[in-house]
């Protein structure tokens, strides 16, 4: 018995080694042409959850192409952050309105 306890204890420890740790939702708001934050701290694969308070549509596009989320007025959207850096993203029809997500592993 001493033996096959062990074992479960060992599978124990080795299953809380190898299962990730749960994803966040970060909100960001787009309001009044501004989006809020500007500069955000996101981890590989957490949820950003862009929420439009504005009464017209906008966009959270990267300028790498990572992202491209629509957002009709009043509604929301997201995407998953897939890849580390540093991603700059704006409103392709507000293109003064600019953030910056920082992804970390």
């Amino acid at each position: 018995m001493p033996g096959r306890l062990s074992s479960t204890v060992t599978a124990v420890v080795f299953a809380t080694m190898v299962v990730p740790a749960h994803a966040a939702t970060i909100q960001i708001t787009m309001e009044n042409l501004e989006i809020s934050p500007a500069e955000a701290s996101v981890k590989i694969g957490d949820t950003v959850e862009w929420i439009n308070k504005d009464v017209f549509a906008h966009t959270a596009t990267a300028k790498g192409g990572d992202f491209d989320v629509g957002l009709p007025a009043k509604k929301s959207g997201t995407t998953v952050v897939k890849k580390a850096g540093i991603v700059e993203y704006y409103c392709r029809f507000h293109p003064n309105m600019k953030a910056t997500l920082k992804v970390v592993p």
